[in-house]
């Protein structure tokens, strides 16, 4: 099977999973968790993309990161 890649690295994810609980991880786990973190880190940015715009601004702000946190991961 060819290496895949991510766009975040895996093993900072997994260490993620060990530091919650996890003892052992499968490889194919390991991949799904770092899709669903890339995933609900595009509606992140996409959702602070959006207020920075709203709100006049080309440059993303630290404000605009914690709106979108509570918008995204109601």
């Amino acid at each position: 099977m060819a290496k895949r890649t991510t766009p975040i690295p895996i093993a900072p994810l997994y260490r993620i999973l060990r530091k919650a609980g996890a003892t052992r991880v499968s490889e194919e786990a390991k991949r799904e968790f770092v899709d669903v973190i890339v995933s609900v880190a595009e509606k992140l940015a996409e959702r602070a993309i959006e207020l920075a715009k709203h709100a006049g601004r080309k440059t993303v702000q630290e404000e605009d990161i914690r709106a979108a946190r509570k918008d995204v991961l109601k």
